[in-house]
């Protein structure tokens, strides 16, 4: 993803080599099948292959951990975060927007690393060929498409920018739907079912390289400040020894070569353990749109 403020990739990896090796490296230990599945929520993989790389995500975790794997996925991150509310999943991958809502019955774990840090953008996308847009105002009474209700990028910063120009997000667009994933508002976007939308801008960047069809067919017309990526985090009562073995399995991940291919998949760098200042600027753009 393009990131206007983003540090130099080279500094932010010498950044990430430092505290790579300042963890200990953990033993390998066999998987024992009488203890309980760890339960790892996802939402939706925007990979092409994200049957076969989460497959073999899921075993280099088991070796890692020594005991069985299992990824919950669901549509929505709403769906996800009822699970590890309800206590149904121990850990899940899920956005800044509903940690922030949630900070005080979750546990953050771990910050994936990309291109040197801990941040990522929204994107405010229009078609290619609409030449006349120039800014998210320009989108008055037209069609917007965004990607989750419950997605700090492609739901909270564009009606956050709104509520900053005195605009009720409400009325602001004729229509507005879900696409319920980020690959899906770009697709949108590009065959003109919306004339904008709100997208994750790490999820544009990678499709950018991997499908620069999907993207060539869009046009950035907007970027949010830099915000915590979306984390990791895990359920409160679980209990200490599990969270930090799982977090340092994922702050490894970069220094063992079958986790480096797997974050390369990803276009990650890896793992930091984060913080939760990391997620202020989110929380402070949700009390916002609650209280304009």
């Amino acid at each position: 993803m393009n990131r206007d403020n983003a540090p130099c990739e080279a500094a932010g990896r010498r950044t990430f080599l430092r505290a790579a090796g300042a963890v200990v490296a953990l033993p390998v230990l066999p998987v024992r099948a009488e203890e309980a599945p760890v339960r790892i929520g996802l939402t939706p993989v925007f990979l092409d292959d994200q049957m076969s790389f989460l497959s073999e995500w899921r075993r280099w975790l088991e070796v890692k951990l020594g005991r069985s794997v299992v990824f919950v996925q669901r549509g929505s991150y709403r769906e996800v975060m009822d699970l590890l509310l309800a206590g149904k999943l121990d850990f899940a991958w899920v956005c800044g927007y509903p940690y922030v809502l949630h900070r005080q019955e979750l546990k953050l774990v771990a910050v994936p690393l990309w291109r040197g840090g801990p941040w990522y953008q929204s994107y405010l996308i229009v078609p290619a060929d609409d030449s006349r847009t120039k800014t998210l105002a320009d989108l008055r009474g037209k069609v917007f498409a965004y990607s989750d209700p419950d997605s700090n990028s492609g739901y909270l910063y564009p009606r956050y920018l709104l509520t900053t120009q005195g605009e009720n997000p409400a009325d602001f667009f004729s229509r507005s739907f879900f696409t319920w994933a980020h690959r899906k508002v770009v697709e949108a976007v590009g065959i003109a079912l919306a004339d904008g939308g709100a997208v994750d801008g790490y999820v544009w960047e990678t499709l950018a390289e991997s499908h620069p069809d999907l993207t060539r067919a869009t046009r950035v017309i907007g970027r949010s400040p830099p915000l915590g990526y979306p984390p990791f985090v895990a359920r409160s009562d679980l209990p200490t020894a599990e969270l930090a073995r799982f977090r340092t399995v994922l702050l490894e991940m970069a220094a063992d070569p079958q986790g480096m291919d797997l974050l390369h998949r990803l276009r990650l760098d890896g793992f930091t353990p984060g913080k939760p200042d990391h997620f202020d600027e989110i929380a402070r753009m949700a009390a916002r749109v609650r209280n304009p």
